[in-house]
């Protein structure tokens, strides 16, 4: 399809779009169309719908049924085509977003990534949008907050340390108003009311300035580092957030580890990482509801 061929058929798509709201309900009377666009073969529609963006595929699943049944699959050429012009080459053919099957959820995964704009500015997120970069700056703490925040239903993401953690490395949550950057060396998050945080380090939990107790506590609770060992470099954390039920979770691979913090506040809260190890970097992917079980 040319560029101009490409263009007429997102304004004609948008136009769709746009008139459902006009419509009401009158499409479900008519079998689920509006008009033609209700009766468009499914991959003709599917190739003009791998041409429009994220926003206008939201619109566009709202025009009929035909159209959200057409977009309900997630491994379809109209999200494969998205993630290809969304995210990174790098990103896609690393095993960052392996335990992502879909299209659709790796564009979700990466929509929810650490944040560029919302961090120290002593970090960066790398090229392939995913991976948070601390530079060498001494007598610095330096975090991130994820993209968007989260006041109600249940999340999960995965993090990882592809460096070492120094003396202090936190992961956790944090509403808007924490800090992502202090002075000296310091475990970031945790230091006030405004966030919560796990050390993996010394395996403490932070909140309000005071220590918690260990987590998770059982025998021979794993940690990333004990001794001055080497860190095992990759290990990926699950970090669940429960905002039915207000609380905070951690798995390690097939582990759950606990609950490491109950009656969370009714706010919007953010997944969080602090770092102070230079040239340390830190991933993070969202994976959307956690699997019960």
């Amino acid at each position: 399809m040319s560029g101009a061929a490409a263009g007429g058929a997102q304004s004609s798509i948008g136009a769709a779009a746009a008139s459902c709201s006009s419509a009401g309900n009158s499409f479900v009377a008519a079998g689920g169309g509006v008009g033609i666009a209700g009766r468009l073969p499914s991959r003709v529609l599917e190739h003009v719908l791998s041409y429009l963006d994220l926003y206008d595929l939201m619109r566009c699943s709202l025009v009929c049924w035909h159209w959200n049944n057409c977009l309900a699959d997630e491994n379809s050429e109209v999200w494969r085509s998205l993630c290809a012009r969304s995210l990174s080459e790098e990103a896609l053919r690393s095993d960052i977003l392996c335990n992502l099957p879909t299209y659709k959820g790796k564009l979700k995964s990466y929509q929810h990534a650490l944040s560029s704009h919302d961090c120290s500015r002593n970090v960066y997120v790398k090229k392939n949008g995913f991976t948070l970069h601390r530079n060498p700056i001494a007598q610095s703490t330096d975090g991130a907050r994820g993209k968007i925040g989260f006041s109600e239903g249940r999340h999960a993401w995965e993090i990882w340390w592809e460096g070492p953690l120094g003396t202090v490395a936190v992961i956790g949550i944090a509403t808007k108003r924490a800090a992502m950057q202090c002075q000296g060396y310091v475990a970031l998050l945790g230091t006030d009311d405004q966030s919560w945080g796990w050390n993996l380090v010394d395996n403490n939990l932070l909140h309000n300035g005071e220590v918690n107790g260990n987590f998770p506590q059982c025998n021979n609770a794993p940690k990333y580092q004990c001794n001055g060992v080497r860190p095992q470099i990759g290990e990926r954390i699950r970090v669940i957030l429960d905002m039915d039920n207000k609380t905070l979770a951690f798995e390690r691979g097939f582990e759950f580890l606990g609950v490491a913090f109950r009656g969370l506040p009714k706010a919007c809260l953010f997944p969080a990482v602090s770092a102070v190890y230079g040239n340390t970097e830190v991933t993070m992917v969202y994976l959307g509801k956690p699997l019960d079980g």
